[in-house]
């Protein structure tokens, strides 16, 4: 798979995991709305992990520098 994510995007992107992380380890979410962004959590932190967005490809969008 093609790269498509650039620095910013991944790091923006762990950030949001690791908030949503501290959320949950302190008691603001449980429920539906846990288990919601838990999953978004898993998805950013995998893409971030491998550079690839899979959303981003249908539309051809890269937020990697051109390179």
């Amino acid at each position: 798979m093609t790269k498509n994510m650039g620095n910013l995007d991944r790091a923006f992107r762990l950030i949001v995991v690791v908030a949503i992380g501290i959320a949950y380890l302190m008691g603001a979410l449980s429920g539906t709305l846990a288990i919601i962004l838990g999953v978004v959590a898993a998805a950013f932190l995998l893409t971030s992990l491998i550079g690839t967005c899979p959303a981003y490809l249908p539309f051809g969008l890269s937020t990697r520098g051109k390179n």
